[in-house]
């Protein structure tokens, strides 16, 4: 293993923000979990107990620009520096088509998914830019690539924002010390999934049952690879993606002939 990394990963109390921080301390480099409460930023990081002189727990609310420079400013202080900023935290609603989409939901997805992104990777890029090197991931969910289906257009919205800002702003460093890169985990089975989903009872809720039994994957299958692939060397713009084109295409026609049971109606009881 080469130096040390030092690493932030924001919404990193859970699901797969939380996988990638145990494996990245797993590996013996040394990570800033976070979260919305201050609650759940103390129960991830008594999770991670084993790694205790390498972790640390600093609360932050990404929608909010003081919480986002405080992270970083906490990040230097215990660390020394930021190696790799992953901007992961995200939110997801239960399926709502256009006409009944609720604006607590709009809002809040938006500040979240989009704003905090935006406001995380502004201080980053400062930040790095100070120190001369530092490279930040985004993290592309559904909608990225301009997909569709009904129930998911608030969601979609701000993953495809996601993607056209950063390859915007990749153009824009492209001559300086600070990479920008996107990172796609494909389908992974965590409480957002779930609750994208909506009720077990709604017409949407079986065809996409079905796909996900095909695509989907565990976080302790997907987090490693993923933190494997950060891990080394990036170009600029560079997209670091589990579930590529290919695959999906593999895995669809295995369909055919085996069952995967990563996900399953006993999730939604």
């Amino acid at each position: 293993m080469g130096q040390a990394q030092r690493v932030v990963i924001t919404g990193s109390t859970r699901g797969i923000g939380l996988g990638m921080a145990k494996e990245f301390l797993r590996l013996g480099h040394r990570v800033v979990v976070s979260g919305r409460s201050q609650e759940a930023v103390d129960k991830a990081v008594a999770s991670l107990a084993d790694y205790a002189s390498q972790v640390v727990g600093i609360r932050c609310n990404v929608s909010q620009g003081p919480d986002l420079q405080a992270l970083w400013d906490g990040a230097v202080a215990e660390l020394g520096g930021v190696d790799l900023w992953i901007n992961n935290a995200g939110i997801s609603h239960p399926r709502q088509r256009a006409g009944d989409m609720q604006e607590t939901d709009i809002r809040a997805v938006q500040e979240t998914n989009l704003l905090g992104m935006m406001l995380g990777t502004q201080i980053a890029v400062k930040g790095m830019q100070a120190q001369g090197s530092g490279t930040i991931y985004n993290m592309e969910g559904f909608g990225s690539n301009g997909m569709a289906i009904p129930g998911m257009s608030l969601y979609g919205a701000s993953k495809f924002a996601l993607t056209y800002f950063n390859k915007a702003l990749a153009a824009e460093l492209a001559q300086g010390p600070v990479k920008i890169c996107y990172l796609s985990p494909g389908i992974v089975v965590t409480d957002l999934l779930k609750r994208d989903m909506g009720s077990a009872h709604s017409k949407d809720f079986q065809k996409t049952l079905r796909t996900y039994k095909i695509l989907g994957d565990k976080v302790d299958t997907v987090a490693p690879w993923l933190v494997e692939h950060m891990l080394k060397p990036q170009a600029n713009g560079a997209r670091v993606a589990w579930l590529t084109g290919r695959k999906a295409g593999g895995r669809f026609l295995m369909s055919l002939f085996r069952k995967r049971e990563v996900i399953s109606d006993a999730d939604f009881a």
